[in-house]
């Protein structure tokens, strides 16, 4: 079947996302500086993280097949500070251990270049249970928390951590399907139609 969108993402779970909600694809590998700008708020980052990984993608795309590209980019934010991907175990504690019985947001921007730019915002509150350090340790060894913002996953075993969400499951993982849907729609791709 012909792909109907580029994703402009390398990440596994955005590609098993669309594929769970029918939208056929071809990923295109993009790399940005995803360095945050001075005084930029985490919603207005991940937004312009969206877009510049849309934007790279649109470059890269096959000139003759003028499909849209999605870009996605999430941050977990913790007073108004974003963690990032680990750097390495300790920074993956120090993490886990500043989400450790609070509560936290998780931004996703998504973002679909067609003719135009579009975006979308996804909010979720999520809510993690006391953790341990010896918990945190056995966590990193696990090898799952290594690319993930923040830390964790939560469709694997970072679920253990959390008490309450509040907001998008699928946007946590990194692709909230209500707003890509929405988007997607805008350039006349149904998902559950493709």
């Amino acid at each position: 079947m012909q792909p109907l969108i580029y994703l402009a993402s390398n990440s596994p779970r955005r590609r098993e996302l669309l594929m769970q909600i029918g939208v056929h694809h071809t990923v295109i590998n993009v790399s940005v500086d995803e360095t945050p700008m001075a005084d930029e708020a985490p919603a207005e980052y991940v937004i312009r993280m969206a877009l510049e990984k849309a934007r790279a993608g649109v470059k890269k795309a096959d000139a003759h097949n003028l499909q849209p590209v999605l870009g996605a980019d999430t941050a977990v934010v913790v007073n108004q500070q974003i963690l990032g991907k680990p750097k390495d175990r300790d920074n993956a504690i120090e993490m886990l251990m500043m989400l450790s019985n609070t509560t936290h947001k998780v931004l996703t921007g998504v973002a679909v270049i067609d003719q135009h730019e579009e975006t979308r915002l996804s909010v979720s509150h999520v809510q993690f249970r006391a953790i341990s350090r010896e918990e945190a340790l056995a966590y990193w060894q696990s090898g799952e928390p290594a690319d993930k913002a923040g830390g964790y996953a939560i469709q694997g075993v970072g679920a253990l951590f959390i008490s309450r969400l509040e907001g998008s499951f699928s946007g946590v993982m990194g692709l909230p399907l209500f707003e890509t849907s929405e988007l997607l729609q805008r350039v006349g791709i149904a998902p559950l139609r493709c």
